[in-house]
């Protein structure tokens, strides 16, 4: 089997690198103040937890040669199926370790509640512009923000940036080659951020849980409880290091991933193409429900199902959650109930001088360093009630502390945009005050800047503020290509066509698809 990268070199050259990195990590370790309680202590309690409760031997792999068969199938399937992705391929073309892990650090981080499919791009232009550690600690707040503009959280892409700084000032510009010192050392690595990294860049036989993990494990072992307990998800982090491949940990990982991601998806997954199909329980259930719906009594237990001898299995589904046949595999893993947002609302506004000297601006003002969308900019806004008058007299009273006086009766109410965060569902009042005098643009105080439309697609702003944008924009006659109003104002102003035109379009009209 192929080797981690991780061997590459001279024994006696990666002898003293790793006694070097491992002084430079312990000092940084027991200076460290983030993470006071030791992960040593916290391991202990979680093993107790698990080991208290009782658990049936057919949600695990009883024997070593299932865990071979499951390894093997996998990697196999995973050589001839995964996808061509940019980190993938700069990670398996970099011998550099530090560059190998911040490498996948970067896409670990993007990856995180975000599609693939839109981090692609995210991805490549990060890496262009930051190859290196080094490069990115010496970037400012503002660029990076700049850059994560539109990729959501953002307070990963500060704490990355963070965490490359601490890597350059504190430990010497070498990446933690563990995943416990990765995890302890690293502002906003958690535990499966730094397994990925120490599996994948350094070739440590650690396993890995994420959702596509998860669901992968919860339907091979017909884990039924709420995979966010305490419980499951230690059990799922005990299988997970049971499977991974001692020889190819970093590969064997993001072969799970894949699976989860391509084939073991939550609805409609495609089980005829699954490598592992033969080991899951969840496949057998639904096999055993088909054969045994016209044999069996309403309500009879198969005996090859869980049957603890005493009490009730923990890593079973509750009984008042039945098996549900038209669902098949996907009764697996048990949907958990989330907390439903909190509302809030905001009102906000696009402030204008479409006359300028020099060309039209708009005002952006900078949040505060800590919480919702910390160091973006924004369109000046206010807490707000949903509805009522004290909006805009707020409004106006926040805009006359940015700029000075302004004229009162110009504010005007747009419409408003949705956007659901993580956590809030916050609803934009969005109005609109143009400032029509020739005036050069006005003196701002920090914190505040005018920009041109141009510049403002390219600033760090939110895609709710952008959102906000296209509202005011499709207040303004020809200035938003792209709204139902624009297009609408757009062809009203076209030349209406010659009669001999009017006759060839009523004779082609039938014969053009919609």
């Amino acid at each position: 089997m192929r080797k981690p990268r991780a061997a590459v070199g001279s024994r006696s050259r990666c002898r003293k690198q790793a006694s070097s990195q491992e002084g430079r990590e312990k000092r940084a370790l027991s200076s460290s103040q983030a993470k006071p309680s030791a992960p040593d202590g916290l391991a202990r309690q979680q093993e107790e937890v698990r080991l208290q409760a009782p658990v049936s031997p057919y949600h695990l792999f009883r024997d070593t040669a299932e865990v071979t068969v499951f390894r093997k199938s996998l990697l196999s399937w995973y050589d001839r199926e995964k996808r061509d992705l940019p980190w993938r391929r700069r990670v398996e073309g970099e011998v550099d370790l530090d560059r190998r892990a911040y490498a996948v650090w970067v896409s670990e981080v993007m990856l995180q509640q975000t599609q693939v499919a839109t981090v692609i791009d995210y991805y490549n232009r990060w890496m262009q512009k930051w190859p290196t550690l080094q490069d990115l600690a010496s970037a400012s707040l503002e660029e990076v923000n700049q850059l994560w503009a539109g990729l959501g959280y953002y307070s990963r892409g500060r704490r990355l940036q963070e965490g490359a700084r601490k890597v350059v000032e504190e430990l010497g510009g070498h990446m933690p080659r563990t995943a416990e010192t990765l995890q302890w050392l690293l502002p906003g690595v958690g535990r499966y951020t730094a397994r990925a990294i120490a599996s994948i860049a350094f070739g440590q036989a650690t396993g890995v849980v994420d959702g596509n993990v998860v669901r992968v494990l919860c339907r091979v072992r017909a884990i039924g409880a709420d995979p966010s307990s305490t419980l499951v998800s230690q059990q799922l982090w005990s299988l997970a290091q049971q499977l991974v491949e001692p020889a190819r940990p970093g590969d064997f990982n993001q072969a799970a991933m894949e699976l989860g991601a391509t084939v073991c998806t939550p609805q409609r997954p495609l089980c005829s193409q699954c490598p592992v199909q033969s080991l899951c329980r969840a496949h057998q259930r639904v096999e055993r429900e088909q054969l045994s719906a016209s044999r069996s009594p309403p309500g009879s237990r198969d005996v090859e199902e869980c049957a603890p001898n005493t009490g009730q299995c923990q890593l079973c589904a509750p009984p008042t959650e039945p098996w549900d046949q038209t669902l098949g595999v996907a009764n697996f893993p048990r949907k958990v109930s989330r907390r439903p947002p909190r509302e809030e609302c905001s009102a906000t506004c696009v402030l204008e001088q479409p006359r300028a000297l020099g060309g039209a601006r708009i005002l952006l003002v900078q949040r505060p360093n800590s919480g919702l969308l910390a160091g973006l900019w924004e369109f000046p806004s206010v807490t707000a009630e949903p509805s009522g008058q004290h909006q805009r007299k707020a409004l106006l009273q926040k805009l006359q502390s940015w700029v000075g006086p302004v004229p009162a009766t110009r504010l005007r109410h747009l419409g408003q945009v949705v956007h659901t965060f993580s956590h809030i569902k916050l609803t934009y009042q969005v109005y609109g005050l143009a400032l029509e005098e020739q005036t050069p643009v006005a003196i701002v105080p920090p914190g505040a800047r005018w920009l041109t439309r141009e510049e403002f697609h390219t600033a760090a702003v939110s895609t709710a503020m952008k959102k906000v944008f296209r509202v005011y924009e499709g207040q303004q006659p020809g200035t938003c290509k792209g709204s139902k109003r624009s297009q609408v104002s757009t062809l009203s102003r076209w030349k209406k066509p010659s009669a001999g035109q009017q006759v060839l379009d009523s004779f082609f009209r039938p014969h053009i698809p919609c």
